[in-house]
């Protein structure tokens, strides 16, 4: 379920869809590809990309029949995935989930709203003034919903929930007993974008935000959706205020995260973590779980279970004081 709230205009033929990125190639076919998907939920007749290391082991099992990938990485597919062999694999996948998934480029206000007095959840929500409700929104029992909220299209909010003053969200699923705090934005785009002099070309953005049971964002906080895979907060989590976190993370259970903390797009955190304020994730890392990372520290290199670490760049914390005794 990556893209539930995005429609799909394929199928396509490889052919044009090479044809159409400019993407020459020697064994063009007319076979059918129906989606674009990461190298873990791809299936047959859909593409992928693989443009690094980080991700061999994936590669290795993607069931993708097409994958766009380098020179380097080609003989790591497995045989039922061709490879398309690119120098620009990220800028190429971008365009081609565009053609797939055309409107998930921009994140323009939601026309579709309307005054929570003027639809079925005004008597089965409890809220404050000027609230509004745009499409394809589903809300659960015992819900409360602060002043000046924007509950955009797609999001379905579970039972038992709280959104505070001032929150915008979209594109989102968010389970039971969810405590969202004011001033939080969830589910808009992500910061993805290959630079260009003349024009940034944006990457489209197709996932979605999963928030799930008894999970608590603090005021401020920023959740991006998923570029093609989903942005996730396990159950049990709570995240202080002004948390940036970016396209693709994946947050496990029961982790505590200080404020004005910040993470790069598709890394993954396991469970019981906790994370001191002003720390900074780098992206497509993986943090084991019942990891301790003190406050102010860049992680630039995954860290495995049941480790705590310290600074920048962050280390073994016992080694981190000795050094700074």
């Amino acid at each position: 379920m990556t893209n539930p709230f995005f429609k799909n205009t394929g199928p396509y033929s490889l052919n044009f869809l090479l044809k159409t990125i400019d993407l020459k190639n020697d064994n063009f076919t007319n076979d059918k590809i129906t989606d674009i998907k990461d190298l873990n939920s791809s299936q047959k007749n859909e593409i992928t990309f693989f443009h690094s290391k980080k991700y061999i082991e994936l590669a290795k099992q993607t069931k993708a029949s097409y994958c766009l990938t380098s020179e380097n990485f080609q003989s790591l597919l497995p045989d039922n995935c061709k490879p398309i062999i690119t120098n620009k694999v990220l800028l190429h996948t971008a365009q081609i989930t565009k053609i797939f998934y055309p409107d998930s480029i921009t994140d323009n206000y939601d026309g579709t709203v309307k005054d929570i007095n003027e639809t079925k959840f005004k008597d089965k929500v409890k809220f404050g003034k000027n609230v509004l409700i745009g499409e394809n929104v589903k809300i659960g029992a015992n819900c409360f919903i602060g002043h000046n909220s924007i509950i955009e299209k797609n999001v379905n909010i579970g039972d038992n929930c709280s959104i505070g003053s001032n929150v915008i969200i979209r594109n989102s699923l968010i389970k039971n007993n969810v405590h969202i705090l004011d001033g939080c934005v969830v589910g808009k785009k992500g910061f993805g974008f290959f630079p260009n002099k003349d024009a940034n070309f944006r990457y489209p953005q197709i996932g979605i935000v999963i928030i799930e049971d008894n999970v608590e964002i603090g005021c401020g906080s920023t959740i991006d959706r998923g570029s093609l895979s989903n942005t996730i907060i396990g159950k049990n989590t709570y995240l202080d205020n002004q948390i940036h976190i970016a396209h693709n993370v994946k947050i496990g259970e029961n982790c505590i995260i200080a404020g004005q903390v910040g993470f790069a797009g598709s890394s993954t955190l396991g469970d019981n973590v906790m994370i001191g304020g002003q720390a900074g994730i780098s992206g497509h890392l993986k943090i084991g779980s019942n990891v301790q990372i003190g406050g102010g520290s860049g992680v630039i290199k995954s860290v495995p279970d049941n480790s705590k670490v310290m600074g920048y760049p962050a280390k073994n914390l016992k080694n981190f004081i000795k050094e700074n005794k």
